[in-house]
C-alpha cells in the first residue's frame, strides 16, 4: 500500500468485498486514487482474508451441460458461465455462503469432472493517479523512445489492455479522450458487465492504454511509446478498480484467441489463482507476450499474476532510475521500467497521460500524473509491440531481446530489484532490426551468392546481360531491405506501409501487409514465393539478376531467422521451436539449390539462344 493513501481504523483483512451481486475474496496489491479515498473508504482497503461469497469452478473441457447441472446440485451452488466467451473453457461462477466455502471447495475437488475450483479472488489496478506534455514525459526519454521511433512504431501489433476499460468510443455517456483520436482499436469486451462496450469508468485503463499507444505527433497532449499499435480494450476491473480472477482469466484467454500479440496486466494481488495461472500459460503457449505489474507493496515479493510462470514481471523506477518507494520486487522479476516516484521527483516525477476521472467519464481533456508498477508495465508492453512490429514473431525472442538490451541499474546481469535492468527500447529495436534483416542477413546473402556463382567455375559470360549489380541489389533488398534509410524517415509516417515495405526484408512483407496475426505462415516463410519468381521470370533476361538475388536473399533471411530464433512459423507446431527452425533451414537449403539450377538453366538458355542467334 502506498504511503500517501490514508489508513482506516478497520483492519483491512476483515473487510468484505463485493463483485456484481455477490461478495468476493479481496485481493489488493495497490493503492487507489488518493483524491477519492475519503469518499470511498472501501476502495482503499485490501481484504485479502475477507469472507468470500463467490466461487470459480473450471470444469474439464469435455464436461456436458448435464454434468454442470449435477455439479451445481452436488455443491449446492447455482453455477453459471462467467461470460459468453467462457463456454469453451467451461468457466463457471456461483454464489456460496461464506461459512460453506471451504466445504464446498473440498466437495468439488473430489469430482473428476472438475479441473479446478477456488475462491473468485479480486484483483485491483496497480497505480496511483493524481491531478495536474512531450517535454514532461521523462519516461519516454529514459527508455530511448525518440531513437527507437526511427526504426519502429508498433504498427500492426495488437496489444490487449486488460484493465478498467479504455475511453475509446463515443457511446452513451462515454467519450473517447482527445489524445486517443488517432489510435487504432479492435473489438473488445467488458467482462464486468457482459457487454461489447469496454468503456472506462475509472481512468486507470485509459492511462495505461495511453502510455502504449497515445496518438502521437498530432499536436495534442502527449505521446505513446508504440503509437502505431492497435489496442484491444478488455474491461475486467470495476469503477472502483477491482475485478475477479474469473473475469481476468476469461479476458486473458479471449485476448489470446482474438489475435493479441501482447497482453498488458497492470493489476494484481497476493493470492494465487490456479485458473488465472492456467490462462497465462494458455496465452504464452499461443505465443503471446504477457506483461504484468510486479505490485505496489514495497516488498521482496512479486504479486500475482506477475509471479506466474510465463508472465513478464515489471518493477518500477522513478526519474532518478532508482527503484520506486512502493515497487514490489523478487525472484520472478524480469525487467524494470519507469513507473514514477513522487517521493523523488515530486508531482512531475509520475507518469503523465490523457485519461478520465471516475466522476467525469465524459471529459476528454484530462492529463493526469499516475505512479505505480501499473504505469511501468505498459512501457514494457509497448516495447514488446515495437520489437514485434519489426518482424520478431517469437514471444521467447521478444522477451530475450528486452532483457538482453536492458540497462543495468543494480548488480551486473540479473538482480531481484531491477531484473535484467531498466528497459531500453532504443537498444531493443536496434537488435530486433538486425535480427530480422540487418547487416548479418546481407553478409550471408552475398556469401551465398558468391558460392552459387562459383559453382564449377561457371564462365563469366553466365551473367552477361543480367548485371551483377542487379543481382547484388536483389540479394540485399530481399534479405535485409534498405534498413539504413529508417533513421531518415519522419516519426509521423503518413505513408507508413510503403516506408515499411522499403526498409524491411521482402520475406517480412506479409508482416507489414497482413499484420502479425496472419504473418509468417509456413507457405510464405518457405521456398515457395521465391521458387514461383524463378519459374515465372526465368526467360526474362532483364530480370534474371534481380530474381537470382531475390532467391539468394530469401534463403539468407530464412537461415538467419532460424539461427536467431526470431520467427514463430504459423501452421508449424510449437512456438519458434525445433520444428520451426528445421522448416526455415530446410527451405533455405532448397532455395540455394534452386538458385544453382537457375544459374545453370539461364546459362543453358543463353548458350542455346546464341547458337540459333535468338538469345532471349
Amino acid at each position: 500500500m502506498l504511503e500517501d493513501v490514508p489508513r482506516t481504523k478497520t483492519p483491512p483483512h476483515l473487510t468484505p468485498h463485493r463483485h456484481r451481486p455477490s461478495a468476493a475474496l479481496g485481493l489488493m496489491a495497490a493503492a487507489l486514487i488518493p483524491s477519492f479515498a475519503h469518499a470511498n473508504p472501501e476502495a482503499q482497503t485490501p481484504p485479502w482474508l475477507a469472507p468470500h461469497e463467490s466461487l470459480l469452478v473450471d470444469l474439464k473441457d469435455d464436461a456436458s451441460d448435464e454434468d454442470a447441472k449435477e455439479i451445481s446440485a452436488i455443491a449446492r451452488v447455482s453455477l453459471h458461465l462467467n461470460s459468453i466467451h467462457a463456454a469453451d473453457e467451461q468457466f463457471f461462477v456461483g454464489d456460496v455462503e461464506p461459512s460453506e466455502l471451504d466445504a464446498t471447495i473440498a466437495r468439488l475437488r473430489q469430482d473428476p469432472r472438475v479441473e479446478n475450483v477456488e475462491p473468485n479472488y479480486v484483483y485491483e489496478a496497480l497505480g496511483v493517479p493524481n491531478d495536474p506534455m512531450f517535454d514532461k514525459q521523462w519516461s519516454m526519454k529514459m527508455v530511448g523512445a525518440p531513437a527507437a521511433w526511427a526504426r519502429a512504431d508498433g504498427r500492426g501489433v495488437i496489444v490487449a489492455v486488460i484493465d478498467t476499460g479504455v475511453a475509446y468510443e463515443n457511446y452513451k455517456k462515454f467519450r473517447r479522450v482527445e489524445d486517443l483520436a488517432g489510435t487504432r482499436f479492435v473489438k473488445g469486451y467488458d467482462f464486468v458487465h457482459d457487454t461489447e462496450h469496454a468503456n472506462d469508468d475509472h481512468g486507470h485503463g485509459t492511462h495505461v492504454a495511453g502510455t502504449i499507444a497515445q496518438t502521437t505527433n498530432n499536436g495534442v497532449g502527449v505521446a505513446g511509446l508504440a503509437y502505431g499499435a492497435t489496442i484491444m480494450p478488455l474491461k475486467v476491473l470495476s469503477k472502483r478498480g477491482a475485478g475477479t480472477a474469473a473475469d481476468i482469466a476469461d479476458a486473458i484467454r479471449y485476448a489470446a484467441d482474438e489475435g493479441a500479440q501482447v497482453i498488458n496486466l497492470s493489476l494484481g494481488g497476493g493470492m494465487r489463482s490456479f485458473i488465472m495461472e492456467a490462462a497465462v500459460a494458455y496465452a504464452r503457449k499461443k505465443n503471446v507476450v504477457v506483461v504484468c505489474a510486479a505490485g505496489n507493496n514495497a516488498r521482496a515479493r512479486v504479486e500475482f499474476p506477475a509471479a506466474y510462470k510465463g508472465a513478464f514481471a515489471v518493477s518500477s523506477v522513478g526519474p532518478d532510475r532508482k527503484l520506486a518507494f512502493y515497487s514490489s520486487y523478487g525472484k520472478q522479476l524480469s525487467i524494470a521500467a519507469p513507473g514514477g516516484d513522487k517521493q523523488s521527483g515530486g508531482e512531475s516525477g509520475a507518469i503523465l497521460q490523457n485519461t478520465i476521472l471516475p466522476s467525469e467519464v465524459g471529459a476528454t481533456d484530462r492529463y493526469l500524473y499516475f505512479q505505480g508498477t501499473s504505469m511501468a508495465t505498459p512501457h514494457v508492453a509497448a516495447a514488446a509491440a515495437l520489437v514485434i512490429s519489426q518482424g520478431v514473431t517469437s514471444a521467447d525472442k521478444v522477451e530475450q531481446i528486452l532483457k538482453d538490451t536492458a540497462v543495468d541499474a543494480g548488480p551486473a546481469d540479473w538482480d531481484e530489484r531491477y531484473g535484467f535492468g531498466i528497459l531500453n527500447v532504443d537498444r531493443a529495436t536496434e537488435v530486433a532490426s538486425s535480427a530480422v534483416g540487418g547487416t548479418s542477413n546481407g553478409a550471408l546473402a552475398l556469401a551465398l551468392l558468391l558460392g552459387v556463382l562459383g559453382i564449377r567455375r561457371l564462365p563469366s559470360r553466365a551473367l552477361r546481360g543480367w548485371g551483377i549489380t542487379a543481382t547484388i541489389v536483389g540479394a540485399i533488398a530481399t534479405s535485409c531491405g534498405f534498413f539504413f534509410l529508417r533513421p531518415l524517415m519522419p516519426i509521423d509516417r503518413s505513408d507508413g506501409v510503403l516506408a515499411s515495405l522499403a526498409t524491411m526484408p521482402l520475406p517480412s512483407w506479409d508482416f507489414v501487409l497482413l499484420g502479425p496475426t496472419y504473418a509468417t505462415t509456413a507457405l510464405w516463410a518457405s521456398a515457395i514465393p521465391a521458387a514461383l519468381l524463378i519459374i515465372g521470370l526465368l526467360r526474362v533476361r532483364a530480370l534474371r539478376g534481380l530474381v537470382l538475388g531475390a532467391a539468394i536473399g530469401w534463403a539468407a533471411y530464412l537461415f538467419m531467422a532460424a539461427v536467431e530464433g526470431t520467427q514463430d512459423v504459423r501452421l508449424i507446431p510449437g512456438s519458434a521451436g525445433f520444428l520451426d527452425r528445421a522448416w526455415l533451414i530446410g527451405n533455405a537449403a532448397i532455395l540455394v539449390g534452386l538458385a544453382r539450377l537457375f544459374v545453370r538453366a539461364s546459362f543453358a538458355i543463353r548458350e542455346k539462344g546464341s547458337l540459333h542467334g535468338t538469345e532471349p
